[in-house]
């Protein structure tokens, strides 16, 4: 049978390598004698034949290639139809279906627009797979970026796999791809088939913007919705803005989905998403916990990366369920007023085969210079923050978070990493930038868009720089040249307070500038204090296990440091498993240690935290002004030989104060005095050595202040001070 098609169109059809399948399949005009007729084509490699339906009517499509390429003229049809198509396939049943090659584009040239700008705040809106009906037909909507790729395709179970027969609709100016492919649906794996002109065979990609992934190992996407989810956390949405202000209490409780629990008798054994929230929701109650952060839960092919290695930035991990099943995990917490923050991973992605790395064959979300694009110390791949697309994908996918999933913070993993271009490297293995600088000029522009975007859509929403340079501005507005950030992670404060109080008490006079170094540059920045996931894993010991002395010390040392934390400027973080004592390094591949409450000692540093937490939001001076000096006043930072400090915190209203004092040896001071701004009665709010908390119960429960001059106040006290204890007092009304 003769066709209106040569033999060298047949071929690039019948093979997939045609760069414009859409001006080929479908319905198209053709002259055929001097005529304007209509010719229908679709490429069916499975069929054995083809008819096309018609107004009830039906006729028989020619087969002009081998390989599935069938077409039929219509002579006596002057004007455009709908029609569907019958296939009889070779092996199975026979089945009609919509035909992907009839419908129009679906991309407003507004979302053009944005995305040529790099301004698509909202590009998951219409990248990636969406379910749609279109003029009666259901289907899912195809959208993805590979502006240097010769053809995309879509496959998936719905087509064997076979990237001839869905090839996608490019748009040049903006190296996107389109296709609706009828009768796909939510549920449906799928992946993208990329032909580079730079490698042979094509590339089968998992989409970036996909919302929900198939299991590792397994590496499709899956068509999903997000939009179908009932919330029940309007009050809270309502109230975020005054909850997550700098002058509230705000603790959290960093964890690891994976480990936090798991099921007893069963590998892995993961709780999934509802089931941890059913227990979490409750334990951070009652332990007084304002706010949990998740390590990672964006999609990662490997569980030792602990999520930081990403394939699938927009689809929440199916280890522990569905979309639908973490927007019930953040809804119950903030049913409980728990707020929700996520580690965000901007600094790097993942080099698996089927993720971002030379997506289109070419350096498209890193860069093509491995000075540039390469981290060599973790093994990713660097974004590059110069792109549109990069620009593009990543803003919107913060925005994603905290639009379909109600984020209420996002912590910014390994933000020094993308400020110096120089970043563990070497001389020779970095590029300056165009000034000669080692400042990532790029990823800084990056960050402070992020940050305005972020908080422009969402007031209330705080974000997190884990930052650990001396760079001026992290936690400042951009308008001032800051980087936009809420707060920044104190790791000199982290480090500095662990490598004193890992000391034995007999040296630590000798090292107390370690202990209060913090308080010179504790307002340069909004600070929270984190001992986090990183602090015990890597031979790093748990929190328990660093401390110095034997078990009793131990757990006094730690208590002693937990009250200094939250006596400290600034908001606090705990890793899980560090609230009641674990013995043992954290790792992602078990559960936590839960059997060590049976434990007195471990139960009662549990209540002191959960006590430490109480005092953090009830007590003003603890949380009003943390990144004001107003709120902090040193009582006694002198006294190196005995190892302790005292200072002072006030609120917004300065009558309105504590007095802590922190004892660093195990040596018990009687009759110790102390400063404080007036006499009167004092009651002891804290004694991190009361026998509640396992303790040894020395200490006063009365104290009362006389006036005279001491360290500079007007009144003093003479106190008991506990071995290894803080000691936080409040004067009585």
């Amino acid at each position: 049978m003769s066709s209106t098609l040569t033999k060298e169109i047949i071929s690039t059809i019948s093979d997939g390598s045609h760069g414009d399948p859409f001006s080929v399949l479908g319905l198209h005009e053709v002259e055929i004698e001097g005529k304007t007729k209509l010719v229908l084509r679709t490429f069916r490699p499975e069929a054995k034949s083809v008819t096309v339906l018609i107004d009830k009517k039906s006729y028989d499509l020619d087969r002009i290639s081998d390989e599935g390429l069938f077409e039929r003229v219509f002579t006596r049809r002057k004007n455009r139809f709908n029609y569907e198509l019958k296939v009889q396939p070779h092996n199975g049943k026979t089945f009609t279906i919509s035909d992907a090659y009839q419908f129009d584009s679906l991309i407003s040239d507004f979302d053009l627009q944005l995305w040529g700008e790099g301004n698509h705040n909202q590009a998951y809106e219409f990248m990636g797979a969406h379910p749609r009906e279109i003029d009666g037909v259901k289907g899912t909507h195809f959208v993805v970026t590979a502006p240097s790729a010769t053809r995309v395709s879509v496959i998936g179970e719905f087509n064997s796999w076979d990237g001839r027969v869905h090839r996608m609709r490019k748009f040049h100016d903006q190296g996107i791809w389109e296709i609706f492919i009828p009768h796909v649906q939510a549920g449906d794996y799928y992946k993208f088939e990329i032909k580079s002109p730079v490698q042979d065979p094509p590339l089968k990609k998992a989409d970036p913007f996909a919302f929900y992934s198939e299991l590792r190992p397994g590496t499709a996407s899956i068509v999903s919705e997000v939009d179908n989810y009932e919330w029940n956390d309007d009050e809270w949405i309502e109230s975020r803005p005054d909850r997550q202000a700098l002058d509230q209490p705000i603790s959290i409780y960093e964890m690891h989905l994976g480990s936090w629990k798991r099921k007893v008798g069963e590998d892995p054994g993961f709780l999934n998403y509802r089931e941890t929230a059913d227990q979490l929701v409750p334990y951070l109650k009652e332990l007084g916990y304002t706010h949990v952060e998740l390590m990672p839960v964006a999609e990662h092919p490997y569980d030792p990366s602990w999520g930081y290695q990403i394939t699938g930035y927009f689809a929440p991990t199916s280890r522990f369920g569905t979309p639908e099943d973490f927007m019930y995990f953040v809804d119950k917490c903030h049913q409980e007023g728990i707020g929700v923050i996520v580690d965000w991973v901007p600094a790097h992605f993942a080099k698996d085969d089927h993720g971002l790395r030379r997506f289109d064959g070419t350096g498209l979300f890193e860069h093509d210079d491995p000075r540039k694009g390469l981290h060599k110390d973790w093994g990713t791949c660097i974004f590059n923050y110069g792109r549109t697309e990069v620009q593009n994908f990543l803003i919107s996918n913060a925005v994603y978070w905290c639009d379909k999933f109600h984020i209420d913070g996002l912590r910014v993993d390994a933000v020094a990493s993308m400020l110096y271009l120089d970043y563990s490297k070497n001389e020779g293995e970095w590029v300056p930038n165009k000034y000669g600088g080692r400042e990532n000029i790029e990823a800084i522009d990056f960050l402070r868009k992020f940050n305005d975007t972020v908080h422009h859509h969402f007031p209330g929403v705080i974000t997190f720089a884990e930052e650990s340079t001396s760079w001026g501005g992290v936690s400042r507005p951009t308008e001032t040249g800051g980087l936009g950030f809420d707060f920044k992670w104190n790791m000199g404060w982290m480090n500095d307070t662990l490598t004193y109080i890992e000391k034995d008490p007999i040296f630590r006079k000798y090292h107390q500038d370690q202990l209060t170094f913090s308080l010179i540059y504790a307002f340069s920045e909004h600070f929270t204090l984190p001992f986090s996931h990183d602090e015990v894993v890597h031979m790093k010991q748990s929190m328990l296990s660093k401390m110095p002395g034997d078990d009793w010390q131990k757990f006094a040392n730690l208590r002693l440091l937990y009250t200094y934390m939250y006596a400290h400027p600034g908001k606090n973080l705990l890793f899980m498993g560090c609230e009641f004592g674990q013995w043992s390094e954290w790792s992602e591949s078990r559960s936590l240690d839960w059997h060590l409450l049976e434990w007195e000692k471990h139960k009662g540093l549990q209540l002191l935290v959960k006590d430490l937490n109480k005092l953090n939001t009830e007590e003003k001076p603890l949380h009003e002004l943390d990144f004001d000096w107003r709120g902090f006043e040193w009582v006694d930072v002198s006294d190196a030989d005995n190892s302790i400090i005292s200072f002072i915190r006030r609120a917004e209203d300065p009558d309105d104060f504590l007095v802590i004092i922190l004892n660093f040896t195990p040596t018990v001071h009687y009759g110790y005095k102390v400063g404080v701004p007036h006499a009167g009665e004092y009651e002891v709010l804290m004694n991190s050595d009361s026998e509640y908390y396992g303790g040894s119960n020395a200490g006063d429960n009365n104290i009362h202040g006389e006036w005279g001059e001491w360290h500079g106040q007007k009144a003093n006290i003479s106190i008991t001070i506990p071995p290894l204890a803080g000691v936080i007092l409040k004067p009585k009304s």
